[in-house]
């Protein structure tokens, strides 16, 4: 096995560009070859061990479980983080979402963060680093997540408090935070079928999913707690199902939050959303 044959190989279940990008995530990641070490051939020089594990990488990636698992990390506004199939795989659409807030906020001298489903720990640990005079808490419903968010700020040196609450349950807080951010479940289950395999087979329901009659289920619950527990002027951030785009604007202006703002992704879809109380 070499690059050329692991990207052909991958190329049966992915298309072309996209196999090749895995393939030198591969050995990038796990073999700590670059690029021009690929070039002069330097991947037909693994050992017995490391082809075997390739083997084993190779036979994961054809049944289409995503790379981040397979190799265990996934990078996220220039940093990396542990993941497996307990949180969901960090994406680019957050990282934008995570530096509107960092915009936002910089030029405030403190400031009480709490990031609702935290899953890999990334938006409250980027958070932490890149706003140092910031108080984050983080919480998430899933106690195999905050295992894995809590190493993830370990290894980081991030200074993040993780609590196990259930956001649709949330206590009675009053004041106690400038900002509230949240990437909830928002994919409807009538949305499965145009999923991607290597998604809904491999990464966790409970964090992708709600059910088609509630699109609003956790906007809903979690705005409600943040009318009471963001201090005055504070301001609630969302990432979106840019189905219900609108649909979540109206229920804001309803619950009295003003100043609202959609934001668009860089893939063109309305994909967050901003809030004041």
């Amino acid at each position: 096995m070499n690059y050329q044959k692991l990207w052909r190989r991958l190329a049966q279940v992915y298309d072309e560009g996209e196999a090749k990008a895995i393939a030198r995530l591969v050995y990038d990641v796990r073999f700590h070859l670059t690029l021009s070490d690929l070039f002069i051939g330097k991947d037909t020089q693994l050992s017995a061990n490391d082809q075997a594990e390739l083997a084993e990488i190779t036979r994961r990636l054809e049944l289409q479980e995503p790379v981040q698992y397979v190799l265990g990390q996934a990078d996220f506004c220039g940093r990396t983080f542990l993941v497996n199939p307990s949180v969901l795989i960090p994406r680019p659409e957050t990282e934008e979402l995570c530096r509107w807030i960092v915009d936002d906020m910089k030029a405030l001298s403190t400031c009480t963060v709490l990031d609702i489903g935290t899953g890999s720990g990334c938006i409250a640990i980027t958070l932490a680093a890149e706003l140092p005079k910031a108080e984050v808490t983080a919480w998430d419903i899933s106690e195999a997540a905050l295992q894995v968010a809590r190493e993830n700020a370990k290894r980081l040196h991030s200074n993040v408090t993780f609590e196990q609450t259930d956001a649709l349950n949330a206590p009675q807080d009053h004041e106690q935070w400038d900002v509230i951010v949240s990437n909830p479940p928002y994919i409807c289950n009538k949305e499965r079928a145009r999923m991607e395999a290597n998604v809904l087979e491999h990464e966790p329901h409970t964090a992708l999913f709600i059910p088609d009659d509630s699109p609003l289920l956790f906007y809903s619950a979690i705005a409600q707690y943040g009318l009471t527990a963001l201090k005055t002027g504070g301001l609630l951030y969302f990432e979106m199902n840019s189905l219900y785009a609108q649909e979540l604007a109206d229920m804001l202006s309803m619950m009295s939050y003003h100043d609202i703002e959609i934001k668009i992704d860089q893939y063109g879809k309305q994909r967050m959303i901003r809030a004041r109380q």
